[in-house]
C-alpha cells in the first residue's frame, strides 16, 4: 500500500467515524430533550469562579494514523522510507482550560529501504533494508491549549495545542528479532475540534526521539544520531461524564469573563447595588447629622437646642444633679449593679474633677459604696474596687496618684432605700470630696 492510498484510507476512516459519532450525538441529544421534561442534556452554564467541580475533566481518545522511521527536520539516516498504520489510545485529564495531562501510547511498524540513504556506514558488511515492530510507545505528556478561533465563544469550538513529555518504547527489529526498550522524548502540535458536547476530533503530529541509535539494528551512527520517528495521526475524542456539565478543555474563560461582564442581569445588579449604596450613605449622613454639637445625633436628641458644652445624656439632655445622689462637691459617679467598670456617662464629671485638681493642684477623697445586694465582706470589696476605678481613671488623665485618697464604706452608708432598684441604684456609687 503506497502512501497516498494509506493516508486516503486512514483519513476517510476517521472522518466517516466522526461523521456517524456527531449524528449519534445530535439524534441522542434531540431524542431525550423531547422525550423527558426532568432531565435536560444540554450542558449548564459555568461561571467563572464555579471550581473545576462545574465541568468535566476527564477523556480518552483512540487515533490512528501513518508511522515513518524520519522526522522532517535535522538528519535522518533513511531517504527512502515506508510509510505504515500506527493506532493507539489515550487518556487525559483536563488540569485547566489551557492544560492537560494525557498518557498516550500507539504502536505499528516502522520500516525504510536502503536504495537512498546517506551515506552512513552500516553496523555490517552489507547495508541492509530493515523493518522494526513498535510493540508499545508510551508517554506520560503536558498538553497546552494555545489558541482558539472562537475568542467569543463560551465554548470553543476549534482550538489548537501542543505537547511534550517522556515514555518508554518497546520494539523489536525484524533483522536481529531482539526485544529492546529505551526512553524517548516526544514533541508534537495538532488541532481540536469540536463535534458535540461527547464527540471531538484531534489532527495531530509527533516527532518522537529515540534515546539511542538501534531502532534499525542496522546502522552505528553513535549518540549524535539517535533514531527517531513521526506519528501523524486522527483521533476520535470522547469526554467522560455526565453531559449536563460542560467539558474544561472546550471552555473559554476569556469568552465567559466577556459575557458575564455583558450580561444585563448582572448589570442591572450592579445598579441595584448602586441605588442601595446611595441610599446607606444618604441614610448614615442623617444619622450622624449634630446640629447643636452636643455628640448626640439629631435623629435621637430630644433635646436638639442643647447651648454649647452642656454635659447631656444619652438622649442629647441636660443632666440635671440629683440632691438624693450626691453628698459632696461633684455628682455621684453611679455603677451598674455588681460592677465596678466607669459609664462612659461618668466621662464628662470626672475630667472636669482631674482639670480642678491639676490646675489647682487640689486633693480630693474618694468614697467608695454599695448596694445592700450580697454579703457585706463582698460590697466592701466591691466599694473599694469602685473607688479604685474612679482613682485609675483620674490618674490616667494625670493627676497626682498623691493627691488622692480612697475610702470604702460597703453598704454602711445608704442614701437611699435599699427595698426598691431605684434606691439601690443610687447607692452603687462613689462620692467624690474635696
Amino acid at each position: 500500500m503506497n502512501y497516498f492510498t494509506l493516508k486516503s484510507v486512514v483519513a476517510g476512516s476517521f472522518l466517516s467515524l466522526a461523521a456517524i459519532a456527531a449524528n449519534a450525538q445530535e439524534a441522542d441529544t434531540t431524542t431525550m430533550t423531547t422525550t423527558t421534561t426532568e432531565t435536560s442534556v444540554m450542558p449548564s452554564s459555568a461561571t467563572l469562579f464555579g471550581g473545576s467541580g462545574q465541568f468535566r475533566t476527564w477523556s480518552i481518545g483512540l487515533h490512528g494514523g501513518a508511522l515513518q522511521p524520519i522526522i522532517p527536520f535535522g538528519t535522518n539516516d533513511y531517504g527512502k522510507y515506508d510509510v505504515n498504520l500506527g493506532y493507539g489510545l489515550w487518556i487525559k485529564k483536563q488540569i485547566a482550560p489551557s492544560f492537560a495531562i494525557k498518557l498516550d501510547g500507539h504502536r505499528g511498524k516502522l520500516s525504510a529501504k536502503y536504495d537512498d540513504y546517506d551515506g552512513r556506514a552500516p553496523q555490517g558488511s552489507k547495508p541492509a533494508d530493515f523493518e522494526t515492530t513498535l510493540d508499545y510507545a508510551v508517554a506520560l505528556k503536558g498538553v497546552a491549549n494555545v489558541g482558539t478561533v472562537s475568542f467569543l465563544s463560551r465554548q470553543k469550538n476549534v482550538g489548537f495545542f501542543v505537547q511534550a513529555g517522556a515514555g518508554l518504547a518497546g520494539y523489536t527489529p525484524k533483522s536481529d528479532d531482539k526485544d529492546r526498550t529505551e526512553l524517548f522524548i516526544p514533541v508534537g502540535a495538532g488541532i481540536n475540534f469540536k463535534l458535540g458536547e461527547v464527540v471531538g476530533l484531534t489532527l495531530g503530529y509527533d516527532a518522537n526521539f529515540l534515546d539511542a541509535d538501534n531502532l534499525d539494528a542496522t546502522w552505528a551512527n553513535g549518540p549524535s544520531n539517535k533514531d527517531k520517528w513521526s506519528y501523524g495521526y486522527a483521533a476520535l475524542e470522547f469526554t467522560l461524564g455526565s453531559r449536563t456539565k460542560p467539558s474544561l478543555q472546550w471552555n473559554n474563560p476569556v469568552a465567559l469573563m466577556y459575557d458575564e461582564l455583558k450580561d444585563p442581569t448582572l448589570r442591572q445588579e450592579v445598579e441595584a447595588l448602586k441605588t442601595r449604596v446611595s441610599t446607606l450613605e444618604n441614610t448614615v449622613n442623617q444619622l450622624s447629622a449634630d446640629a447643636d454639637g452636643d455628640g448626640v445625633s439629631d435623629r435621637f436628641d430630644k433635646c436638639p437646642d442643647t447651648p454649647a458644652g452642656t454635659v447631656v445624656d444619652g438622649s442629647g439632655c441636660p443632666i440635671q444633679m440629683q440632691a438624693t445622689a450626691s453628698t459632696g462637691t461633684y455628682e455621684n459617679i453611679q455603677f451598674e449593679f455588681d460592677s465596678s467598670v466607669l459609664k462612659t456617662s461618668s466621662y464628662p464629671v470626672l475630667d472636669q474633677v482631674s482639670t480642678d485638681l491639676k490646675n489647682n493642684n487640689g486633693r480630693v477623697t474618694l468614697d467608695g459604696h454599695a448596694s445592700a445586694e450580697g454579703s457585706e465582706s463582698y460590697n466592701m470589696n466591691l466599694s473599694k474596687d469602685r473607688a479604685n476605678a474612679v482613682k485609675t481613671y483620674l490618674v490616667n488623665s494625670g493627676v497626682d496618684a498623691g493627691n488622692i485618697a480612697v475610702n470604702a464604706y460597703g453598704e454602711s452608708r445608704p442614701i437611699a432605700s435599699n427595698a426598691t432598684e431605684e434606691g439601690r441604684a443610687q447607692n452603687r456609687r462613689v462620692e467624690i470630696k474635696k
